[in-house]
């Protein structure tokens, strides 16, 4: 759980034993403070194909606590390119987390592959705050060298005079460059 607190940023983590525990314990105190019921999800990004745990609980003195959630693996989404068609923002980010970890150790399949993914956040008619949010999240996993990073920046520059649509800002741009230089030395 993230938070800001005067300006700068803090992590607050739970004590947890498993990632499960965590979902287990955000759960019953989202439902301790909202009192609704509170629908909890697994969203796995990792390369075991038959590894989707869908349960997380105890036993004690005959004593049973839990939660049963339901499971979406991001592995199971092969077909990169209906990824990259389908107009879902989730689609855009599934197809941004296949695309890291096939271009790993390729800065220029890397780069291509986040310049494709750019070019596609300006197709769409998404408003100026998605496509920048979007932006954010595709920058933070698709990481290129500074000097593509600044070869990127020019193109989205050069993309958007051609459109007319400056969603990223030079400003906006340093700060987001000052962002991620912060998260990589924390």
């Amino acid at each position: 759980m993230l938070y800001r607190r005067s300006g700068s940023t803090k992590e607050r983590q739970l004590s947890c034993l498993t990632p499960f525990s965590c979902l287990f314990t955000y759960n019953y105190r989202l439902y301790d403070k909202y009192r609704r019921p509170i629908a909890s999800l697994a969203l796995l990004a990792d390369e075991r194909e038959n590894w989707k745990p869908t349960r997380y609980g105890y036993e004690l003195f005959g004593c049973r606590m839990g939660i049963d959630f339901p499971v979406v693996k991001l592995l199971d989404y092969q077909d990169l390119e209906a990824l990259l068609a389908a107009p879902n923002p989730f689609a855009l980010v599934t197809a941004a987390h296949r695309l890291t970890r096939q271009t790993k150790g390729d800065n220029s399949q890397r780069y291509a592959a986040k310049w494709r993914l750019a070019k596609l956040l300006y197709q769409r008619d998404w408003d100026k705050q998605r496509i920048i949010d979007l932006f954010s999240v595709l920058d933070w996993m698709l990481q290129v060298p500074p000097d593509l990073q600044r070869q990127l920046w020019q193109d989205i520059d050069q993309l958007e005079r051609n459109r007319q649509m400056p969603y990223i800002t030079s400003v906006e741009r340093i700060g987001m460059e000052r962002d991620l230089q912060q998260g990589r030395l924390e």
